[in-house]
């Protein structure tokens, strides 16, 4: 009776062997191998996973040691062809290679101690280089210590220069002198001043010619955007300023933290890859595939239309490999914890009950993540701010801005455009849209919360 309803219900031939077993154990068929649970026992709990542990010979380990070493690579030194823009169409390398170290610094160009010989790098803590003699930065450029600027050092000049990741995405500690320490990948560096280096290029007439503006006008753009600022739409719609007259570009935002977020730039253009995928052919100009059909509406995007931004398709594709190690790296990088008394602990206590209780923060900033698990957008008028830049973006929409580690860029403001100078504003302002009747003392009390992230 027992085997022929094994073989109604087509259990399969190991669950017949368990029960033979069982039998001629002297159990009474499969009960006898499950633990018994009198009345009021607790219910039978599953063992918690095994933690991994770091053995070369675990396939799954020494996969995910080798994407990262791969991606942290392509993060920091990997151009994607990005050379024959600035290199060979701007012309970038002429200037670069005639600029002090103390200019480079002045512009937020950072540098990695590491990367360079420890006697130098004494040398540096000591004052003893000249950071006024070009050929310092032409010997930082040899031991590919610039961060996110690799090129070809040539007798007094620079060869093939492209950047990476790591210009507008790393910063570093400090630790040496002023912009030179160790790296802090993921981290925006919000001294760098992308639009006057760019301005700096012999010849911008690749952008005159995508704008239909003339070179004074263009570097009159670029010189407005600013430290810490980018404007990854300019090529795309052209449009250069704000209807207030402000600049159109946007804070550049943190690379970590964004592993389980849906969408990883201010307006949702897409995930993590994606944004890679845009940023390395459209903004980088590497060489590589994209595809966005979006990008074919003449009305949103007259520029990137016009000149078919919607399909990329190199013949040597440098980008499209890299995608999958460097998502991998950039994932892994976790947002850092705030310096120890950089906000006051009892304070950020009681932000947090308001955080997640009554001021109603936590509905859409959902801890852990302080983003929405799923599609993480709202209206313009949802977050009582105007749709400007939303409008630039397929979506017409904001991202729930991740706020763990909001103590590492806190230079330029916040918000996308960093409209509000300090966390203080921000706190009001919600306050104010979503009439939370918050004391000061609470408002502050929700600051030093967000300090704590």
């Amino acid at each position: 009776m027992c085997f022929e309803l094994l073989d109604r219900k087509r259990l399969g031939p190991w669950l017949v062997s368990l029960l033979l077993v069982g039998l001629a154990a002297g159990g009474t068929g499969l009960g006898a191998w499950l633990p018994s649970q009198a009345a009021g026992d607790e219910p039978t709990r599953e063992l918690p996973p095994r933690p991994l542990t770091l053995r070369g010979n675990d396939p799954l380990i020494r996969h995910a040691l080798e994407a990262l070493d791969r991606g942290r690579t392509i993060f920091r030194y990997d151009r994607f062809g990005s050379q024959a823009f600035f290199s060979g169409a701007l012309g970038l390398e002429e200037i670069l290679g005639q600029v002090t170290p103390r200019q480079a610094l002045a512009l937020g160009v950072k540098v990695d101690a590491e990367s360079l010989p420890r006697p130098i790098q004494q040398a540096v803590q000591q004052g003893a280089v000249d950071l006024d003699d070009p050929a310092v930065t032409r010997l930082l450029f040899r031991y590919s210590a610039v961060v996110g600027v690799v090129t070809r050092v040539e007798g007094e000049g620079l060869a093939d220069l492209g950047i990476t990741c790591a210009l507008c995405h790393s910063t570093v500690d400090d630790s040496v002198a002023p912009g030179i320490g160790r790296r802090l990948d993921g981290w925006p560096n919000r001294d760098l001043d992308v639009g006057a280096i760019l301005a700096l290029a012999p010849n911008v007439q690749p952008f005159v010619h995508l704008l239909g503006v003339d070179a004074e006008t263009v570097r009159a753009v670029l010189r407005s955007w600013g430290p810490g600022r980018f404007d990854a739409h300019l090529n795309l719609d052209g449009q250069a300023f704000r209807p207030d007259g402000g600049s159109a570009s946007v804070l550049i935002p943190p690379a970590f933290g964004l592993a389980g977020v849906n969408l990883s730039t201010y307006t949702g253009w897409g995930s993590v890859p994606y944004w890679n995928a845009f940023v390395g052919n459209l903004e980088m100009n590497g060489r590589g595939t994209f595809f966005d059909p979006r990008l074919e509406d003449p009305e949103q995007f007259p520029v990137a239309s016009g000149v078919g931004f919607a399909r990329e398709d190199s013949a040597q594709d440098l980008v499209t490999s890299k995608l999958a190690d460097l998502q991998f790296y950039q994932l892994a990088l976790a947002a850092p914890e705030p310096p120890a008394g950089s906000f006051d602990l009892d304070a950020a206590r009681r932000g947090e009950d308001l955080f997640l209780g009554r001021a109603g923060c936590a509905t859409c900033h959902v801890p852990p993540l302080y983003t929405e698990p799923g599609w993480n957008l709202h209206r313009p008028e949802e977050i009582g701010i105007d749709g400007f830049q939303a409008e630039r973006s397929p979506t017409g929409r904001y991202r729930t801005t991740p706020l763990a580690g909001l103590w590492t860029h806190t230079r330029g403001g916040f918000y996308h455009d960093g409209r509000f100078d300090t966390l203080a504003e921000v706190v009001e302002h919600y306050d104010r849209v979503f009439d939370l009747e918050l004391s000061m003392a609470e408002q502050r009390d929700l600051v030093e919360f967000l300090k704590s992230l």
